[in-house]
């Protein structure tokens, strides 16, 4: 065995299956909007180097780097629910550009949509997804839950549970959760563990309460870590302390 190998033999992950929860604005990188093509690109790496310890994984992108539904509603005074759909259609796009930079890699990708349209991808189905898992490829879930008026936070704690995820993975471009901003509070203090309660009572909202609620009412961990320093994916996968645990 190559002196690689053994390395990689002696690093073992505390988790079997995972979701992990990208926003859109992550693929931006520098950029004010679309895709940041190095962004996408060391994203994928990321993944990359969790799925060769064999773990199996799901994606769950949102598309606020395309069009964000609550903003579109609420600043051009469209119908929410056209204005979610549309932000639907973004995750599709932001799911597409993922699947190529990782089958780039030779990883094997599925992306599954809440919203039918077979020409690009396929539809849901939980089972299906399930089995695409044990069969290695990594599963991108589009087009949130199919409906408007629930994030794509939602969409990932619902995804992550009905696929039996041991733990819902949330990357942002902050180490953790914090009790304010970090960025405009100097002071401000990172919490190495909170309880779904407390996110909750405290307002937080590193996710929004109907995702918090979901992941409360089945038990389902959740990790808020920063993306943005590479290897922490890896890092989180093979158990190393880092961000904020939110359970119990």
């Amino acid at each position: 065995m190559s002196p690689g190998a053994a390395g990689e033999a002696a690093v073992r992950p505390v988790y079997r299956r995972v979701l992990l929860k990208l926003s859109g604005e992550a693929l931006m990188g520098p950029d004010r909007y679309g895709i940041h093509s190095e962004t996408l690109h060391s994203i994928a790496e990321e993944v990359h180097s969790v799925r060769q310890l064999g773990v199996e994984m799901a994606l769950v992108i949102g598309g606020g780097n395309i069009f964000r539904g609550v903003a579109g509603a609420t600043r051009h005074g469209m119908d929410r629910a056209s204005a979610d759909y549309m932000g639907m259609l973004a995750t599709v796009m932001n799911a597409l550009a993922m699947q190529d930079a990782l089958e780039r890699r030779g990883l094997h990708t599925r992306v599954l949509s809440a919203i039918e349209m077979q020409e690009l991808c396929e539809p849901y189905i939980r089972r299906r997804a399930i089995r695409h898992l044990e069969k290695g490829r990594i599963v991108i879930f589009a087009a949130g839950t199919g409906n408007p008026y629930f994030s794509t936070d939602t969409a990932a704690a619902l995804r992550a549970m009905e696929i039996h995820a041991e733990v819902l993975l949330k990357a942002t471009k902050v180490d953790g959760i914090y009790d304010k901003d970090p960025k405009k509070h100097p002071d401000a203090v990172r919490f190495q563990r909170l309880s779904y309660l407390e996110v909750l009572q405290r307002d937080l909202q590193v996710m929004d309460s109907t995702a918090i609620a979901l992941c409360r009412d089945n038990r389902l961990p959740v990790i808020v870590f920063n993306l943005q320093t590479p290897g922490n994916v890896r890092r989180v996968i093979v158990g190393d302390p880092i961000g904020t645990r939110v359970d119990g």
